[in-house]
């Protein structure tokens, strides 16, 4: 099981010398330096694009990425003895983004301002995102859903109690929220970014940032990319990081400020992006899971978890409120 997938490096060309583990992967190191494998489970024409994207940002950005590597044949996929497809891809020494330092968070969020200035490309339809209205409208009937799925039980164990307890305060959180992005203008500076091509990371998180002497050495995993505009990586960066520091104030000035000093956000960008904070989705989520999955057993920690944000929603509604200029 350990080596599953070495075997595909003969397509390249290359040999293993040391292997690690990855995060579902193996790391590699070959005559041609670092290379990680991966079991490829996407479709080739959007890989295609990927690659592409990759590509262009290895020529105008200073960021390095984990380029995707054609094997022999010109092929971004190859398949090992059982027909297991495989990708390999360019990799680097690095440690992950540490999410206790002010510093290192800034740093992330300044590589992926950077990131963003060059990630234009002709929009494949195939890969726009959802229109943000649609997302808040499907969240907030799926909440209305969940509740009166909840108060047509007669018996409700304490998860349950307390998503009755708090569903309407939330949504109505929602509520607001789409409204104030229905009366704003969003769909107009969607339309302009799908115009020139904006394209977003999709899942730009620390564990995708790569230090390496206090620098970011590379940003990786583009599998999750998709046209849309680019302050929702910023938001759900942002958001992660702002939940395990109690909504701190000054923290999110501070990345505020970083990415700003790269790439400048227009008006209509912050006020999307203060529309993005004021909708409850680390909310929506867990209730959403709840509904989707087995509910006859809950897990302490997922009570856990809807318990902190009842009692951090004073400060997140007080970091939506104080940040951004109304």
């Amino acid at each position: 099981m350990y080596d599953r997938g070495l075997s595909v490096l003969e397509q390249y060309g290359l040999e293993a010398g040391a292997v690690y583990r990855g995060r579902g992967a193996l790391i590699c190191e070959t005559q041609e330096g670092l290379v990680l494998i991966r079991e490829f489970c996407g479709t080739p024409r959007k890989l295609e694009y990927q690659a592409k994207l990759l590509e262009k940002i290895s020529g105008t950005s200073p960021i390095w990425t984990d380029q995707i590597l054609s094997n022999k044949e010109g092929s971004y996929i190859s398949g090992d003895s059982e027909n297991i497809p495989y990708i390999v891809k360019k990799w680097y020494e690095g440690k992950e983004c540490d999410t206790r330092s002010e510093g290192e968070i800034c740093k992330g969020v300044s590589a992926l301002a950077s990131l963003h200035k060059t990630m234009y490309m002709p929009v494949q339809n195939h890969y726009v995102r959802e229109s943000l209205c649609s997302e808040f409208q499907r969240h907030n009937r799926e909440l209305r859903k969940i509740r009166k799925f909840i108060l047509g039980k007669r018996r409700k164990n304490p998860f349950e109690q307390e998503l009755l307890d708090t569903i309407c305060s939330f949504l109505g959180h929602g509520e607001e929220a789409l409204e104030r992005l229905e009366a704003s203008e969003y769909e107009k500076l969607r339309q302009q970014e799908l115009a020139r091509g904006a394209v977003c990371h999709g899942e730009f998180n620390q564990h995708n940032i790569l230090f390496s002497e206090g620098k970011v050495r590379a940003v990786t995993n583009f599998d999750k990319w998709n046209f849309d505009i680019q302050v929702g990586d910023l938001y759900r960066f942002m958001r992660k990081i702002l939940e395990k520091h109690q909504w701190d104030l000054d923290l999110g000035r501070k990345l505020l400020l970083a990415y700003q000093q790269v790439r400048p956000l227009s008006r209509e960008e912050v006020e999307n992006l203060r529309i993005r904070f004021a909708y409850p989705e680390k909310y929506w989520k867990l209730a959403n899971y709840y509904y989707t999955h087995n509910k006859a057993w809950i897990s302490e920690k997922n009570l856990e978890k809807l318990e902190k944000l009842r009692e951090q929603k004073d400060k997140w509604r007080n970091f939506v409120e104080s940040v951004f200029v109304a």
